[in-house]
């Protein structure tokens, strides 16, 4: 999980030296955050049904290879071309990442640790931020950027082998049986719009949260980038509480209470352009609730998943995630080119409200269709 979007958070983290490197504009920034998020929405539900055919070792194997692939290409990438390029390649992991872990899950954990067990596993993704956001932002400083991202781009090529070698095998190559829809239904279509709109102020953070730092607020690149680490350490204690938590009759409430608190945080990042401290809390704040919200919605889809159908129904939702975090950035780098960056978090804030709402009133219709179907 930590690589399969490692490279969001270089990108973000290594921000201010890309912009000024590469010459590339703050908007070219946020579209790298497009592309890679567009291609992993795109890819997702076939992602899925291809989990639930050749089984998940042997997709995470094939995730941490192309990751490997992808980050080095950013790492030679001479300009924006190649750079967007490398980045689009970086989606075919992300696709695979929440299918192909939670199937393993369902395969080797027992019922009552799935939860904790997912809440740990969607942490990586934060481990992923708070590695790009210190020890590779500070080896950056030594080697540079390109250095830094071909480390990791190392790693990660390392780490595939030694999943090859140690995973359990997986069991035959499925032929298919009966196909399964790729538009989503039911519970699945209410989490992966509430995906969408968290997706779209998470990833608007990630991308521009250091940049924010280091234009607006003075920080220098390192310090901008710890902001990025910060957002990491937090989220990671974040999911793993909140996910531990989110047990059959609480689980389906979190989603708008985890939301409420990331429009809190928003607003204290917004608050941070008169007082540059509060940066620091808004950083904390989004990783415990924005970042907690994805993975209490996978710990209901498992929780709701029909057998066979867990690595379709997370692809699903992890493509409305995807498509916010297509979304966002761009939105957010138009105001960021001008300065902007208060308007930009008023803006997070709407989103993370919009997301609350549709996780409310999909838990009222949950909980009622259930004292229905009981009665």
């Amino acid at each position: 999980m930590a690589f399969s979007m490692l490279q969001l958070f270089l990108l973000g983290a290594l921000g201010p030296r890309l912009v000024d490197e590469l010459g590339i504009s703050p908007v070219v920034l946020g579209l790298t955050t497009t592309i890679g998020f567009g291609t992993a929405a795109l890819l997702s539900p076939a992602g899925g049904r291809i989990v639930d055919r050749v089984g998940p070792r042997r997709s995470l194997v094939a995730l941490l290879l192309v990751s490997a692939a992808a980050l080095a290409l950013i790492g030679a990438a001479p300009g924006a071309g190649l750079l967007l390029g490398a980045v689009a390649l970086g989606g075919v992991p992300q696709a695979l990442a929440n299918p192909a872990t939670n199937k393993a899950i369902l395969a080797a954990v027992p019922p009552a640790r799935r939860g904790a067990v997912t809440g740990m596993k969607q942490s990586g993704v934060q481990l992923g931020a708070f590695a790009a956001g210190l020890p590779l932002a500070a080896l950056a400083s030594g080697l540079g950027w390109r250095g830094a991202v071909w480390v990791a781009a190392g790693a990660a090529f390392l780490t595939g082998l030694w999943a090859w070698r140690t995973l359990p095998l997986d069991p035959p190559v499925s032929s298919g049986g009966p196909r399964t829809s790729l538009v989503p239904r039911g519970t699945v279509a209410w989490l992966a719009v509430f995906s969408l709109f968290l997706g779209c102020g998470i990833a608007s953070v990630n991308t521009y949260l250091a940049l924010f730092g280091a234009r607006q607020l003075g920080l220098g690149p390192t310090a901008a980038a710890a902001l990025v680490a910060v957002l990491g350490v937090t989220g990671i204690a974040g999911r793993v509480g909140w996910s531990k938590a989110a047990r059959p009759g609480l689980a389906e409430w979190l989603p708008g209470w985890l939301a409420c608190g990331a429009l809190g945080a928003a607003v204290l990042l917004a608050a941070a352009v008169a007082v540059g401290p509060l940066v620091w809390l808004g950083a904390v704040a989004v990783g415990v609730f924005a970042v907690s919200g994805n993975a209490v919605t996978m710990v209901l889809v498992m929780q709701r998943a029909a057998p066979g159908r867990a690595g379709q129904d997370s692809a699903l939702t992890a493509a409305g995630f995807f498509a916010g975090f297509a979304v966002g950035p761009p939105l957010f780098g138009l105001l960021a080119s001008d300065d902007r960056y208060g308007t930009g978090w008023l803006l997070v804030a709407a989103e993370f409200a919009v997301a609350g709402a549709v996780a409310f009133v999909w838990a009222v219709r949950d909980r009622r269709d259930r004292a229905v179907s009981s009665a």
